[in-house]
């Protein structure tokens, strides 16, 4: 039985083009409890270098993606606000088969953000 993996890509849906170095922190949820199990900064091509939970880690359970877009929208010259509409951009999602590939891309913009269980 192989074992899954988690990877996410995010894209600046205003400019068209890859969210590169941009912060993402992994979360595992349990209960009241949140643990910091990884942190990563994206590539040019708006990915992690590597899985943000590798096959080794991986399990199921409740985690929480936090990107940190409101540093990447000041780094990526978009008109300061403050506080700005977009800053820390959670995602918590399930996962529930410890063989699949997840993938949870994020598409974002100054004033909108989407995402979706990817491939």
């Amino acid at each position: 039985m192989s074992q899954g993996y988690l990877t996410t890509h995010v894209l600046d849906t205003a400019k068209g083009c890859p969210a590169a170095n941009l912060a993402i922190f992994l979360y595992r949820i349990e209960g009241e409890t949140r643990s910091l199990l990884a942190q990563m900064v994206t590539n040019a091509d708006g990915r992690t270098d590597s899985p943000i939970l590798p096959k080794e880690e991986f399990a199921t359970g409740v985690y929480e993606l936090v990107f940190q877009a409101g540093d990447y929208l000041d780094a990526s010259g978009v008109p300061p606000e403050s506080p700005r509409f977009l800053d820390l951009v959670p995602i918590r999602f399930g996962i529930s088969d410890s063989t699949a590939h997840y993938h949870v891309p994020l598409l974002i913009s100054p004033f909108g953000m989407s995402t979706y269980r990817g491939s």
